[in-house]
């Protein structure tokens, strides 16, 4: 019995399947490596990743590496780190109708990945927002002299409203601080008389008082010396010794006449009364 053997494969056949082959390995391998690469995601120790797949959200994920679906899942990075937001003069006429204009920077930061993509288009020009109408309206409900010397307290109540506000965004405010106050000029020239005239009332309270002071030490001092007569003579003396250090002054004092009656006393008439001599006529 004789037995057939299959026919063999021409040549040219087994070279076009070897080249198919190749061709489709490399269009996998071509396929393949962008989507691994579109499917592995790294966040930084600052960031979280919202990720959605095919628009439901399933939550954030980081930092670090890990994997997602390629044309399945879409990711939304969100920055943690605190944003300094610097809000520009907003003009407002507050309680005592004075119009100034304020500046102020804002402090905050997202403590909720998931609702600052979700609840919000744009939460950093919302806070934005909130924070120009928060500031007028905080300005219009005090007066000038609160702006000026109580503005640690506008500081908390423009914190608080505004965290109260931006918090269903998952944003938390932490600082809020007025910057600058610009007030008209005739504000100003009106807040420097009364500046002035605030430090002359002082000055002659305290001039007052001094006076006071004084006089209440020289009727001690008229005490000592009524009871001590000796005492306003080397009062007097030391008085011209102080004086007389000064040579480029003309010092005039007064000389008691007492002192020079010894000396004068054969010059000078007596005291008596004396009747002019009579003339004799001729």
């Amino acid at each position: 019995m004789v037995t057939q053997a299959p026919p063999s494969t021409p040549p040219s056949m087994g070279a076009a399947e070897r080249v198919i082959r190749a061709l489709l390995t490399a269009l996998g391998w071509l396929l393949v490596v962008p989507f691994a690469l579109y499917a592995i995601r790294i966040v930084q120790e600052y960031e979280r990743g919202v990720i959605f797949r095919l628009g439901r959200l399933q939550g954030a994920k980081g930092p670090g590496l890990f994997l997602i679906l390629p044309i399945v899942d879409r990711i939304v990075k969100v920055d943690l780190r605190v944003v300094t937001m610097d809000v520009p003069a907003q003009e407002a006429i507050t309680r005592d109708n004075v119009t100034v204009k304020v500046n102020a920077v804002v402090y905050f930061r997202v403590v909720n990945p998931e609702n600052a993509v979700v609840k919000v288009l744009d939460y950093v020009r919302a806070t934005f927002q909130i924070a120009q109408t928060t500031l007028r309206s905080v300005l219009g409900q005090s007066d000038l002299d609160e702006l000026l010397s109580h503005r640690e307290k506008l500081n908390q109540r423009l914190q608080q409203i505004i965290d109260e506000q931006t918090e269903p965004w998952g944003i938390k405010v932490s600082v809020v601080e007025i910057k600058d106050v610009e007030l008209p000029q005739s504000m100003q020239r009106a807040m420097a008389k009364q500046a002035e005239a605030e430090r002359e009332r002082r000055a002659k309270i305290i001039h007052a008082e001094g006076e006071a002071q004084a006089a209440v030490r020289l009727a001690e001092a008229g005490e000592i010396i009524n009871r001590q007569p000796v005492a306003i003579q080397l009062r007097y003396f030391q008085t011209l010794t102080e004086i007389a250090t000064e040579k480029t002054n003309t010092i005039i004092f007064p000389l008691p006449v007492e002192l020079l009656r010894p000396f004068l006393s054969p010059l000078m008439p007596p005291t008596g009364n004396t009747q002019p001599p009579e003339l004799k006529e001729g």
